[in-house]
């Protein structure tokens, strides 16, 4: 009330303005405060890095781009002293580091193999997993197409000069076809774990029946080799780790003693340990004419090794489910393998994603040392590739394994990231 006694009242008819946060709570400076400057020891860190940055990038922008040769006939242009990295080497080289020497005239049936499995993958790991009818037509559809590719009518064709647009067209339509299809999830599953492996290694093998000429194995190589070997042991070791890590934990003496044994020999050795064993001991234990193929034993030794150690990851998730949830599903009615599969291994799976990831990356990065038996991988034929005289020069080799370090890093990658994905959508239930 003002000295004459009136009451002065306000209201306001507008909305009042919103003012932006203060620099010290929001925006890249309290990013870089919370993130980067937190304390001094981070941020002397911080300083440390950015100067060991700014020293190292105009010597890797020189060797890598300025001063690298980008085309050339042979090593003569790498060898001339101060050039930088030798990428003429990786081109000129490229089929040899995606087939081995697997024949060129064939090449299209390791890129049709390669198609249609990340098909069936992308589709197989896509979390919105769309269902229907056409879905289960696109399928039944899908195999004829890639029976009719190991006939010899469309051997011919992708023999000619347009056999590379042909098989990125089959991918690309087996792609529209299971994703705009709304294909089932398990029959993409049944398709990628049942019917898709034999079928390709008949296509990359060859058969007479199917009229494609035989290529053995060891030919066979590069990355498309490192891929296989790979993705054998990725998908083999999950499932296979699941029941030994449920075996462990079994009443039966029997196949409690069994898994343990297993677990614990297999981790108790080198890997390298075991692809020799398997490369040498498995002969001895079937007949001759069930002798495992020399690509086969390695792949044997890989799964195997993988599956140890994915045992114990899961038996941890075993471990951190909660006894109610065991009581909840028997107060169900549900059997043991019904309890299991619908209700426990999906909780226990979710909590361990980070550990099977880890596992999962560094059998890929192991696959390289399945060249110490006597297969191409992709790290050997970069090997081979720089005792070429040819392509003699002391950046070739460098290149090569730059290359192989890019290589490496954009499937690991991609890897950790598809998980962070999983994990914040599997884990969106538990949140508080």
């Amino acid at each position: 009330m003002d000295g004459q006694g009136t009451d002065l009242l306000y209201l306001r008819r507008e909305e009042a303005p919103r003012l932006s946060a203060p620099i010290s709570v929001a925006g890249p400076l309290a990013w870089l405060r919370a993130h980067i400057f937190s304390g001094w020891i981070s941020g002397t860190l911080a300083l440390l890095f950015l100067a060991l940055i700014v020293w190292m990038t105009p010597e890797l922008v020189r060797f890598f781009l300025l001063d690298a040769v980008w085309s050339a006939p042979d090593g003569a242009a790498c060898r001339v002293q101060g050039t930088g990295a030798c990428w003429a080497f990786i081109e000129r080289k490229l089929d040899f580091f995606r087939y081995g020497s697997y024949p060129e005239a064939e090449h299209w049936r390791v890129d049709l193999c390669l198609l249609t499995g990340a098909v069936l993958a992308a589709r197989l790991l896509w979390p919105a997993g769309n269902k229907g009818a056409l879905g289960r037509l696109a399928f039944i559809l899908g195999v004829p197409l890639f029976m009719f590719a190991l006939t010899p009518g469309l051997g011919a064709v992708l023999r000619e000069p347009a056999r590379e647009l042909a098989v990125l067209a089959f991918g690309i339509g087996l792609a529209c076809v299971l994703e705009f299809g709304k294909a089932r999830t398990s029959l993409v599953a049944l398709g990628f774990f049942a019917v898709y492996p034999p079928l390709a290694v008949l296509l990359l093998q060859g058969s007479t029946l199917a009229g494609l000429p035989r290529v053995d194995t060891n030919l066979w190589g590069g990355i498309f080799v490192s891929l296989m070997v790979a993705t054998v042991g990725i998908v083999v070791s999950l499932p296979a780790g699941a029941l030994l890590a449920l075996g462990r934990r079994s009443r039966l003496p029997a196949v409690r003693f069994f898994s343990i044994i297993f677990i614990e020999f297999v981790r108790g050795v080198p890997f390298i340990t075991v692809l020799f064993m398997a490369n040498t001991m498995l002969p001895l234990f079937v007949p001759d004419y069930l002798t495992p193929d020399r690509l086969l034993r390695p792949i044997i030794g890989v799964a195997l090794f993988a599956s140890a150690y994915m045992a114990e990851e899961i038996r941890g998730g075993l471990q951190a489910i909660p006894k109610s949830q065991y009581e909840g599903a028997m107060a169900l009615g549900l059997s043991y393998w019904q309890m299991m599969r619908l209700i426990i291994l999906p909780q226990a799976l979710t909590l361990v994603i980070p550990n099977i990831v880890n596992i999962f990356i560094g059998l890929f990065k192991d696959t390289t040392l399945v060249a110490v038996v006597g297969v191409f991988d992709f790290l050997r034929t970069i090997d081979a590739a720089s005792a070429d005289p040819v392509w003699a020069g002391p950046n070739i080799p460098k290149t090569g394994y730059v290359f192989a370090a890019v290589f490496y890093f954009v499937f690991c990658f991609g890897m950790a990231r598809y998980s962070l994905m999983m994990e914040r959508r599997l884990s969106a239930g538990r949140r508080h």
